[in-house]
């Protein structure tokens, strides 16, 4: 319990990229570089819109946290690759392997961070993840549903890449088994590499730790917003399809039949 309040006294948190869309870390993104692009086979990740969205009062009593599953979908040209080595006790620096057109990889490196998280012995333990690869954020909209302000946060921040399910089997360039297992659990392990295929999802069901946003108090219309890549450190294809949302009507009763 105190764990947890300490994650929704923590959520609302933001920390603002510098850098803009074509240019994460700082740097030239190979993937919008015409020149360098056409010799790679570049990923896309895309995220489905907010779902099984539910109000749990049980988590944090006195508190409402609403729940919703997010799905982490490949649809580039090329897998989203990332390498990690060790450099901390409990943390790895980030490489983005890119494919080449010709067979092979070319090698990026970013300002991500894998970290050793532990999300609980009901889910298995400690794993090797991404952080920051997705956010969870709640914006108050006007009367046209248009985001005029961002007014919370969710407190996940860790997540692997991996193939948990092939959700376009049509697309061009999909393999038809897993490439990308689910994250290690060695503590001890120097170099692990996480990835999702092409035409495969990672998806995190809304009963999964941390997969809510404090609602509690909030009266009125807001936009339920999954935002990939936040900070901005993934080298792909298209940085404007990284946005979902779902309109939903708080105190929360259930999906608005016809908007807010």
């Amino acid at each position: 319990m105190v764990a947890v309040l300490a994650l929704i006294a923590g959520a609302g948190a933001l920390a603002h990229a510098d850098f803009s869309p074509d240019r994460p870390n700082g740097v030239k993104d190979p993937c919008r570089t015409p020149k360098v692009a056409k010799k790679l086979l570049c990923p896309d990740l895309r995220i489905g819109k907010p779902s099984e969205m539910y109000l749990d009062r049980e988590l944090a009593p006195g508190r409402a946290l609403l729940r919703a599953t997010n799905d982490i979908r490949s649809r580039g040209q090329g897998p989203m690759e990332l390498r990690g080595h060790r450099d901390r006790p409990r943390s790895m620096n980030v490489t983005q392997a890119i494919r080449k057109r010709g067979g092979g990889y070319s090698f990026f490196p970013t300002q991500g961070r894998l970290r050793y998280f532990n999300v609980g012995y009901q889910w298995g333990g400690a794993y090797w993840k991404v952080r920051d690869p997705l956010r969870f954020e709640l914006w108050r909209v006007n009367a046209n549903e248009k985001k005029v302000r961002l007014v919370r946060t969710g407190p996940k921040q860790f997540y692997c890449f991996r193939d948990l399910a092939r959700t376009w089997p049509a697309f061009p360039r999909s393999p038809d088994h897993a490439v990308y297992p689910a994250c290690n659990q060695n503590p001890k392990v120097r170099n692990v590499t996480l990835g999702t295929s092409v035409g495969w999802s990672d998806i995190y069901p809304s009963t999964y730790d941390q997969q809510w946003i404090d609602v509690t108090g909030l009266r009125g219309c807001f936009a339920y917003v999954l935002h990939l890549d936040p900070g901005n450190f993934l080298f792909e294809l298209n940085k404007r399809n990284n946005y979902a949302q779902r309109i939903v009507r708080l105190p929360w009763r259930g999906y608005a039949r016809r908007g807010c």
